[in-house]
């Protein structure tokens, strides 16, 4: 199953509020919000949590990955769970962000100009950083020497009998 995962970079973001706009254009109310914090800005979005504390909080069952506003009753139990805060009410109904399913690129990402925002395939990622681990434990990574296991445990093997020898 592909997983797309919406990163934030806050050592990136100006605070322009553009993926605010784009959000709130689309839905009619930001899903996203921009947060200020000894100069920096934080993007606050949800981050799609796989037990999530929202859906199993909601007595009416209206969250899954999106919240469905037919069921949810506006009780606020879900924004007030959510270790992000980054559930919100509009019209006493609870929004997070979705990640615009039915979008090649979410809205807040297509617009926000300084990269702050993007998508990361995480299976993809998962499997590039397994491929380096692998390879870095077979001693096969470029300019690495002596980092295989088979050097490991003899140079292990080795520094024990220097310890032996000098007792």
């Amino acid at each position: 199953m592909e997983l797309q995962k919406i990163v934030i970079q806050p050592e990136l973001c100006d605070g322009c509020r553009d993926c605010e706009e784009a959000c709130k254009k689309l839905y009619g109310a930001s899903r996203i919000m921009i947060r200020e914090l000894d100069d920096v800005y934080y993007p606050i979005i949800c981050q799609q949590c796989e037990d999530a504390p929202c859906r199993t909080v909601c007595p009416t069952d209206a969250i899954d990955d999106e919240v469905d506003p037919e069921r949810c009753i506006g009780c606020g139990l879900c924004m007030v769970v959510c270790p992000f805060g980054a559930v919100v009410m509009e019209d006493r109904k609870a929004q997070k962000c979705s990640q615009c399913p039915d979008l090649d690129t979410p809205a807040c990402v297509k617009a926000c100009s300084k990269r702050a925002l993007s998508v990361i395939d995480t299976e993809k990622l998962k499997l590039e950083r397994q491929k380096k681990f692998v390879s870095r434990m077979a001693g096969v990574s470029k300019g690495q020497r002596g980092s295989d296991i088979l050097s490991i445990l003899t140079a292990k093997r080795k520094a024990r009998q220097k310890l032996e020898q000098e007792d």
